[in-house]
């Protein structure tokens, strides 16, 4: 072999052997880095309400947590479609007719779009329904503080405390947080609010025995479902005994003849519906194929070897490739397409049922200017109920119909319905005895 052949072998020959060992150093380095869960800079004491500290520990995830106050960025190209986010605005404002639908209760009169789980003890506070009467039920999804308080004053005792009184008190500083879903010692997710307890109690399910992919939507479901304020001290009750469908939430505030308020317009018995995330999900092809609330909003992303779930919690379609791609093998154009398509079939149908609300509102109205009775207007009002819960279901729900398409379209379908069927009740009312 001549002497430039053999140069040029060993010299291949170095190189390969210096690759080898730069990757077989990167193997051992990944699967290093891989073992470490975290890396424990300080000693978290159990509920530690403040998230900046566990993110000494957990620094990947306290950075995705602050960025839920940064959406604004992503708004400006449209990466969270054209119904949520996280930024402030009036619905009023922005949907005049709420005033009408809402006559005579607090929501009239303010009713602001929240900012998310950052901005969420600063939010309620701000606040302007109920002003310093506020209970302390309306803080109990608010601070990572709210534990720490129930164990000092009972949860009826903290249920029963006005706002203003609990912040003299014990000034709480932290929103929303990693001790809400996480046991500071052995990091597992877990459930710090009683309501959710007591709910899931009720219907038979022992938290217990909980998965771990279910208790990924578990933690969410402490906070984002349909409640209610129980009796003067304003205890906090998810209205599940029934089943968690529209049609069982309206069967159990029927048998307790519950309303919040009487419509300034109509004089029916109404209840105001909140946020039912939860309730609309356990409806739909995710929560039948086991999908948890953290895929979507929470999925799993990659830095090195480490695999953390993303704890910037915001919609899915500014993470399309992690919180669809992972099942969904399609371009995300196309995601994007679907998801948009459904949520504007969502909105149409909402604003056809506000619609057919609006007009049973209005001819309630002239019966009572014409002189109908009370006892002939009470289908129409119980009616104008029935239409009111659903629309107000899905109005309020987050995610514009997308936890479930098909029982969106249903439930509005049927708000359209009852809408005008007490519409109808209201001119026959017009045409009774002695109209």
């Amino acid at each position: 072999m001549s002497k430039a052949k053999l140069t040029l072998v060993l010299l291949s020959a170095l190189v390969l052997t210096i690759l080898i060992v730069v990757l077989l150093v990167s193997i051992f380095e990944h699967k290093q880095e891989a073992k470490l869960t975290y890396f424990k800079v300080v000693e978290l004491e159990d509920g530690e309400p403040d998230p900046a500290v566990w993110g000494q520990n957990f620094p990947r995830h306290y950075d995705g947590y602050t960025k839920t106050m940064r959406t604004s960025e992503l708004m400006k190209y449209s990466l969270y479609g054209r119904y949520g986010g996280s930024e402030a605005f009036s619905r009023l404002d922005r949907y005049s007719e709420y005033r009408r639908l809402f006559d005579g209760y607090s929501f009239s009169v303010e009713y602001g779009e929240d900012r998310g789980h950052v901005r969420a003890l600063e939010d309620m506070l701000a606040t302007a329904r109920l002003g310093d009467k506020k209970p302390g039920t309306c803080m109990t999804c608010k601070s990572s503080q709210v534990p720490s308080m129930m164990q000092k004053l009972g949860i009826d005792g903290f249920y029963a405390t006005p706002v203003k009184e609990l912040m003299d008190r014990f000034n709480p500083k932290h929103p929303i947080a990693c001790a809400d879903c996480h046991d500071a010692k052995t990091m597992a997710l877990h459930i710090s609010r009683p309501a959710f307890k007591e709910a899931m109690a009720q219907r038979g399910i022992d938290l217990a025995q909980a998965t771990r992919q279910e208790m990924r939507t578990y933690v969410c479901a402490q906070c984002h479902v349909e409640y209610f304020f129980r009796g003067k001290d304003n205890y906090l009750v998810f209205p599940w005994a029934k089943g968690l469908k529209l049609e069982d939430l309206e069967t159990y505030y029927d048998g307790i003849n519950f309303r919040e308020w009487e419509h300034g317009e109509t004089k029916a018995p109404l209840v105001k519906i909140n946020h039912p995330e939860y309730e609309l999900w356990s409806s739909g092809i995710h929560a039948r194929s086991g999908v948890a609330c953290a895929d979507c909003h929470m999925p799993y992303e990659r830095e090195g070897a480490v695999k953390i779930s993303s704890h910037w919690v915001r919609t899915p379609l500014a993470n399309l490739t992690n919180a669809c791609g992972t099942c969904h093998r399609l371009p995300e154009e196309e995601l994007r397409v679907r998801i948009l398509e459904a949520q504007d079939r969502t909105y149409s149908l909402m604003k056809r049922a506000e619609e057919a609300i609006l007009d049973a509102q209005g001819a309630i109205r002239t019966a009572m200017e014409r002189g109908a009775a009370d006892q002939a207007l009470q289908g129409a009002r119980r009616l104008h109920r029935r239409a009111f819960m659903r629309w107000d279901s899905i109005s309020a729900e987050n995610s514009m119909g997308f936890h479930s398409p098909q029982e969106a379209v249903r439930i509005l379908g049927d708000a359209i319905d009852y809408g005008r069927q007490a519409e109808l009740e209201a001119y026959k009312a017009m045409e009774g005895p002695g109209q």
